[in-house]
Formats: structure tokens, C-alpha cells, sequence
């Protein structure tokens, strides 16, 4: 199905995989993998770009992190994210992360939580903070709610679809409700007060129809020029009476600015706890997002594992200081949980697993909404992920695909030897990647 977030609608996308192999001092060899989708229009939306160009440039990252990585140049986890370097040239090294934990894990013959926790990832001190200390508090979840994303050319209801793939799996907003269960939903908006306002109400014509209290984010993808036009938004929202119970559930707003200009001013007239997402492009954006009254910044793996648990780390230290209970129902500082378009195996189980261990309730999930499962993989490849782990998968519809059941995701499987998973993708049936330098 198209997804459409900001300026972009997705239909095809090629996915990279990483492959490290490391070997111990004591002789001990093992190989690692990693996995994540060359998405365009998010790491750089210049316009005057295309979609090859975005994914060039990704290609790129990963060239020049490897060659560095080879090199020596880079001789710790935590050197590849600096106030210099930016989403697209943190990519590569994000990936080249996950691959050298994952076969550090292996090696060790540890989980990534095992790995993490005990600090084998030589984490010091930051900031003033004891990273290994607060490492060894972390206790990984074997449950959390997936947020289901409504994308700007989603159906809600089936009056509104012009066409449908009709493959027996869920399409509209009412199907996928039926069908999974939801009780988180991330909410697209697209720069347009007028526009955003019905397209919210139409949404909320849905979600009121559930007994249970529901949850709901806001993602402006960067969609407003600036504060001013966001808190229109929000106030509009607020008055609405259509939107009475959804203004209620929305727990953040994400990222409504571009991201040129949202760190110029303070957050200003609105009510619910604004986080960074695109913004988030060094180790130094979530303070200084902090300083303009920003409360929250996503967490995604393509952005690196270890600025997760940084944040993590930030926020707990802020939340103390102000008395706040960092683990509390409405702590002042927090992350979220978002996707990246995220596709079932590797990126999916690695990016599940960070979230589990940061001690979220809930994620962003929606590439399983918009991509058949793994319908596209090699039979073997799918029945080995699904041997591995039952609890996160399910085979339906011909493939094997994500199982939500009540809107949860069980994660039990993923606490096993590497970096959450037990099965590997089938490479020989894989391209080896070229790559071009894009400046």
C-alpha cells in the first residue's frame, strides 16, 4: 500500500543489510548482521533531490563508514554521532553498529540485553552521568503496544477507497482496528489546518467507536513552517467538537517544523509535550531542543542505538532533578518509540528490542501495514524467522508477516544470543551494494 508522510509517497524502497565480522582477542570469531530501508524524503528532504539521490547518499554513508571502520578510524561505539555530522552521515555508521554488537553478542554467546546491561559495550561516563551504572537499572519488556500509523492517503473508512489490493489483509482504518486491535494510533498531519482538521475528524469518527481508552500521537513529518502554525493547529483541534475525545488522547505532538527552523524559537501555545524526530540529528539536538521547551525525542535505530540510550540516560538524570519519576505515567522528559517504515527481520526485531530495553510501553509500527510481510523473501528465509520466533510472527495470507494480537507485540523470543534474533536473511539471494559519493 502507498504510505505518505510529508513530502513523499512511498511505494518501493530498497533495504541495505550489513554483514561484520569481528574477531576477539582471544581468537573467538562471529559474524553479525544488520538491517534498516534506504527510505528518501527523511533523512535529507531537499526537493531538488530524488529518490535515487536519497538513497545515493545512504549508500555513501555506508561506503564511508565502512572504509573508516576498516581504518581504525572509528574505535568506539560511541564515536559516529557528534553536533557536526547529521542524519544521513550518522546512517552508515548506525547500521555498521548494530552489525559489530550483534556479533559481539554472538561471540559472547549474549543477548543484546545481556550485553547492554552489564555494560560489555564499554560505556563511561557522559555528561556526568555513569552510563554503566544507569545500563545495569534497565529492564527489557517481553510486551509493548504497537502505535499504528495513519498515513496522509490512508483509507479510514471503505466510502473513501477508490481501490483496493484486496489480499485479505487489512486496509482501511476500520479494518485495521477490527483486525489487530489497536489501542495506540501516530496521526499524520500535513501542513494544512483547514485540510488537517476534517481529515482528524474523519479519523476520529473511528477511533470514538472504541470502548477502551485509546492513545494518539500527532506527526507533523516537519509539514509547518513554523510554532505559530502548529499552535493554530492544536487550538483549532482543541475546539472542535468532533475532536473532543481525540484532543484528549494525544499524548505528543512530533516534529510539526521543519527542521531549518524548529530550534529557533520556543515551543509556544500548546498544551501537550512537543519531541524532536528529524531534528534529532546529533548528539547535542536533544538538549538544546530541551532548552526551548521541547520534552521528548524519538528513538530510532537508524539514528543509533547508542544516542538512544543516551537520551534514555538524559532523560532519567532531568527527571530526577526535577523530582519527576522518570518511569512515572507522565514523566516531564521522555522518548518515543517511531519507525522507519521498519521491515519484518532484522531492522524490525534489532529496533523492537532497543525499545524494549529503553522500558517504553508503546512503538510506531507501520511497515508491516504497508508491505506484505515477507512475502518478497525466500520460503526458507521465512520459515526460519518464524521457527525462531513465534511470539513476534505469524504465517497468514500466504506469508509469514508481524503478529498483533489485542495491539500487542510479544517479544519474548528476541532475549536469545545476539542482537534479537536466532535467524539470518538468506544472502545469497542478496545484490551487493554500489555505492556513489553524493555531496
Amino acid at each position: 500500500m502507498p504510505f505518505r508522510f510529508g513530502v513523499v509517497t512511498l511505494t518501493e524502497s530498497p533495504q541495505a543489510f550489513v554483514r561484520a565480522r569481528i574477531r576477539l582477542e582471544d581468537g573467538r570469531e562471529a559474524e553479525g548482521a544488520a538491517a534498516e530501508l534506504l527510505a528518501p524524503k527523511w533523512f535529507d528532504k531537499d526537493p531538488a533531490l530524488t529518490n535515487q539521490d536519497n538513497y545515493d547518499q545512504l549508500r555513501s554513508s555506508l561506503g564511508r563508514a565502512r572504509e573508516q571502520y576498516l581504518a581504525h578510524e572509528a574505535r568506539t561505539a560511541w564515536a559516529h554521532s557528534s553536533p557536526v555530522r547529521g542524519l544521513v552521515e550518522n546512517y552508515g555508521p548506525a547500521l555498521l553498529d548494530r552489525a559489530l554488537l550483534d556479533a559481539l553478542c554472538r561471540a559472547l554467546g549474549v543477548s543484546f540485553y545481556r550485553a547492554v546491561q552489564p555494560n560489555l559495550v564499554g560505556a563511561g561516563s557522559f555528561e556526568g552521568m555513569d552510563l554503566g551504572d544507569f545500563f545495569a537499572t534497565l529492564k527489557p519488556r517481553v510486551a509493548i503496544a504497537a502505535r499504528h500509523t495513519v498515513g496522509l492517503v490512508d483509507p479510514i473508512t471503505a466510502a473513501d477507497q477508490k481501490a483496493r489490493v484486496d489480499d485479505g489483509l487489512p486496509e482501511t482504518l476500520e479494518e485495521v482496528v477490527a483486525r489487530y486491535g489497536h489501542r495506540y494510533f501516530k496521526l499524520k498531519v500535513a501542513g494544512d489546518a483547514r485540510a488537517d482538521l476534517e481529515r482528524l475528524s474523519a479519523i476520529a469518527s473511528v477511533l470514538d467507536g472504541i470502548e477502551d481508552p485509546y492513545h494518539a500521537s500527532l506527526d507533523g513529518n516537519e509539514q509547518y513552517e513554523d510554532m505559530q502554525g502548529i499552535a493554530e493547529l492544536w487550538a483549532r483541534i482543541k475546539a472542535e467538537p468532533r475532536l473532543r475525545r481525540l484532543a484528549h488522547s494525544v499524548l505528543f505532538i512530533e516534529q510539526p517544523v521543519q527542521r531549518q527552523r524548529a530550534l529557533e524559537r520556543r515551543v509556544e501555545g500548546i498544551d501537550k509535550p512537543m519531541i524532536i524526530d528529524e531534528s534529532d540529528d546529533s548528539l547535542d539536538a536533544f538538549p538544546r531542543a530541551r532548552a526551548l521547551g521541547y520534552r521528548g525525542v524519538s528513538s530510532k535505530a537508524c539514528k543509533g542505538i547508542y544516542k538512544s540510550l543516551i537520551n534514555l540516560a538524559r532523560c532519567a538524570a532531568w527527571n530526577e532533578k526535577l523530582g519527576s519519576d522518570p518511569k512515572g505515567s507522565d514523566p516531564r522528559f521522555f522518548l518515543s518509540g517511531e519507525d522507519l517504515t521498519i521491515q519484518a527481520g532484522l531492522a524490525l526485531q534489532q529496533d523492537t528490542a532497543l525499545v524494549s530495553l529503553l522500558g517504553l510501553t508503546h512503538l510506531e509500527r507501520n511497515g508491516h501495514h504497508y508491505v506484505n510481510g515477507m512475502a518478497g523473501l525466500p520460503q526458507t528465509e521465512q520459515d526460519a524467522f518464524l521457527a525462531a520466533h513465534p511470539d513476534l510472527y505469524e504465517r497468514s495470507h500466504g506469508a509469514v508477516r508481524v503478529r498483533i494480537a489485542d495491539g500487542m507485540l510479544q517479544l519474548g523470543s528476541l532475549d536469545c544470543p545476539g542482537y534479537a534474533s536466532q535467524a539470518m536473511p538468506d544472502w545469497n539471494t542478496m545484490r551487493g551494494m554500489a555505492w556513489a559519493s553524493v555531496s
